[in-house]
């Protein structure tokens, strides 16, 4: 079975301010009588199932600037992407925000299920089928245009995620390798170092006018009861392109062959090509690498290992597809 490999220091729902979880209780229309903290994700904030007096139930996000000055965008930005979106079976509905004094939270439809098994080749193939069926739906509700217009103005102002702004830094990130020689980077791309730099801005100079999930894990995949799946957690969401959630969708295989031969069934991955792929790879692997040498992070104690996995995985699929290990 695979499980999260993004697992944070969480506060409990029992630690986050009274104004807020008075504000869940109103919202709600009666007490809540029992929780459940969730597991997964590194925001340091609650991550709640909720049961109230009268049998509603929901799912409570909640952060403090204080845990993390950045998180509280991340909601904000998760509520205007839901916003855009509206509701739909394939990911859970946003009830209400909150957002005052520093505390952001969000209450959403809590979903029954569990993170899939995606070692199951079925369970990938219905992750695969319904990313596809989630890009169809994004593009049929968000137009390019009304994308642009959210997109984030600010630091902290909660818009869209700009992945030209994403790709550009990880062009900047590749420029920096000689100046952070501890950065877990393969020699192969440290030889290659310039090459690379101009891929990858030349990949965050194409076009791109889709709204994108631009964070689809196991982490923040649920399946209901029934084998449907549910995409969570909105919070990179953003500006990008279309093949950009199908990649993401099969990286949990990213080392083994099947990745390879799965690309061709993504008719949007297929238009990228290969070389698409692997400048992606190698730009997103790279940047988590020396990120993991150079970030300091507030009350996010695991996410640097986390970096250091995840480069681990992207660069060595990149090196097994160009034959450079």
């Amino acid at each position: 079975m695979t499980a999260p490999r993004a697992v944070g220091a969480r506060i409990s729902w029992a630690e986050v301010p009274d104004r807020v979880r008075a504000w869940v209780e109103r919202t709600l229309g009666s007490p809540v009588v029992s929780y459940a903290d969730q597991v997964g994700g590194m925001s340091p904030g609650c991550a709640t199932r909720l049961v109230c007096a009268d049998g509603t139930r929901a799912f409570v996000k909640a952060v403090g600037a204080e845990l993390n000055p950045h998180t509280p965008t991340l909601f904000r930005r998760e509520a205007t992407a839901l916003g855009l979106l509206g509701r739909h079976p394939r990911w859970a509905g946003l009830q209400a925000s909150y957002d005052l004094d520093g505390w952001v939270a969000l209450l959403l439809d809590d979903v029954e299920g569990t993170h899939p098994d995606l070692t199951d080749d079925a369970t990938m193939a219905r992750l695969t089928a319904a990313t596809d069926e989630l890009v169809a739906v994004m593009q049929e509700r968000v137009a390019p245009e009304a994308v642009v217009a959210h997109l984030g103005g600010g630091q902290y102002d909660g818009g869209l995620t700009d992945m030209r702004a994403v790709m550009s830094a990880w062009a900047d990130s590749i420029g920096l390798l000689d100046s952070v020689p501890d950065a877990p980077v393969p020699a192969w791309v440290r030889a290659g170092a310039a090459g690379w730099r101009e891929r990858v801005a030349e990949l965050a100079a194409r076009p791109m006018g889709h709204l994108v999930h631009w964070d689809i894990r196991i982490d923040n995949l649920l399946q209901r009861p029934d084998g449907e799946l549910v995409f969570l957690d909105w919070g990179a969401a953003g500006r990008g392109p279309d093949w950009l959630d199908p990649l993401l969708a099969r990286l949990e295989r990213v080392d083994s062959p099947w990745f390879d031969g799965s690309l061709a069934s993504s008719p949007a991955l297929a238009r990228a090509g290969d070389d698409t792929v692997d400048t992606w790879l190698v730009g997103m692997g790279t940047h988590l690498a020396v990120r993991s040498m150079t970030a300091v992070d507030v009350s996010l104690p695991t996410l640097n290992a986390f970096r250091r996995t995840e480069s681990a995985r992207f660069l060595g699929g990149a090196g097994r597809r160009l034959g450079a290990i």
